[in-house]
């Protein structure tokens, strides 16, 4: 595995170059906690597409030499069931791309930021694929199925290659390796639990280094309150109360069985409050219809002339007239028939109201 340290004197960018585009890291120190020795739980991955500048003593120097040891599994034993699972097949196949040399990379990586040839590219992630799955095996504890970490590397691998600089003096592995270890933990953060959990960047930082400060704080014997941890994480402390309710507690299913009742049992969903009206509010919904319209006929009796026409032609009609053809009918202007709809609208108001008190609402 390779270790993160300074580059050498030789290995080290010229001044103008110190600064390497890479994916945000919202605290270095969380990530260096998140090794697979630090209860499986890495460090906090910054939001998608957000570029952070890494100085060049913080770059991450991956040996050639150690890519090379990451050699495919043995084959299975004769006897057994399965000859061969995906990950042996996948590095079987890593393994037929070579490594690049150093100026072979360089050459590729002009190339393609000066032409655009998709050849070069394709050959700079290909000879990076061995550090993907070494990257992905530090977080096999985290998420044990390797094969997702792997995809989700590679993805971040080509987001680097689409965005490495060769004239910046650091190694494409160097550089890709933040945009691959983004890429996981934001995987890993997405599909810990099926509800999402890390919404926000206060809850990410939690999510990571929670457990982790919990632990640190009482190592010390200091009593990890809320408002401790809230001071040491720098987010609020209502933040911190509810991710520590977050994680200590599971998903819980909506169907499943939470007791016996009658022979049969009962789920979560059941118990749950309904949004529907129940029996007797459409019983009484379909009583106070009945009543209004049986006022609605007899309202209607009272009219006669241009309220009788407005009131079947726009007040209670299904596809009322507007204004303008009421007017165009009756040789008046539009505005002439607002003011009778107005004058009728009031009559109806004030009959419901006498009739059936203030169950019912007219709009003006």
């Amino acid at each position: 595995m390779a270790s993160r340290k300074s580059p050498n004197k030789k290995a080290r960018p010229p001044k103008q170059a110190a600064k390497a585009e890479a994916p945000e890291a919202e605290d270095r120190d969380s990530e260096e906690e998140s090794s697979p020795d630090s209860d499986a739980e890495p460090a906090e991955v910054a939001d998608e597409d957000a570029d952070a500048v890494v100085a060049d003593e913080d770059v991450e120097v991956v040996d050639d030499a150690e890519l090379e040891k990451i050699a495919a599994p043995k084959n299975a034993p004769k006897h057994a069931i399965q000859r061969a699972d995906p990950l042996q097949l996948y590095m079987s196949e890593v393994q037929r791309h070579k490594l690049l040399t150093q100026t072979e990379e360089h050459d590729l990586a002009v190339d393609y930021s000066k032409t655009g040839n998709v050849d070069a590219a394709a050959r700079l992630v290909t000879a990076n694929l061995r550090l993907v799955v070494k990257i992905a095996y530090e977080y096999r504890r985290a998420y044990r199925n390797i094969m997702d970490l792997i995809q989700e590397g590679n993805i971040g691998l080509m987001q680097a290659v689409k965005r490495y600089d060769p004239y910046r003096g650091v190694k494409l592995s160097s550089y890709a390796a933040w945009w691959i270890r983004a890429y996981m933990l934001r995987f890993i953060l997405n599909n810990w639990r099926l509800v999402k959990i890390g919404t926000t960047q206060a809850q990410r930082r939690l999510f990571f280094n929670l457990n982790k400060e919990k632990a640190r704080l009482t190592a010390m014997g200091i009593e990890p309150s809320h408002a401790a941890l809230a001071a040491n994480l720098r987010v609020e402390e209502k933040d911190v109360v509810e991710m520590d309710r977050r994680l200590a507690r599971g998903d819980a299913s909506l169907d499943a069985p939470v007791g016996d009742a009658e022979g049969r049992q009962t789920t979560r969903m059941e118990l749950l409050a309904s949004n529907t009206d129940g029996p007797e509010a459409m019983v009484e919904s379909t009583e106070l219809s009945e009543l209004v319209r049986e006022r609605l006929d007899e309202f209607r009796k009272t009219l006669s002339g241009k309220e009788l026409q407005i009131f079947d032609d726009r007040l209670v009609a299904e596809d009322p007239l507007t204004l303008q053809e009421l007017g165009d009918r009756f040789g008046v202007s539009r505005e002439r028939v607002r003011q009778l709809e107005a004058r009728l609208t009031g009559k109806l108001r004030t009959f419901l109201k006498n009739e059936l008190g203030d169950a019912v609402e007219v709009g003006a």
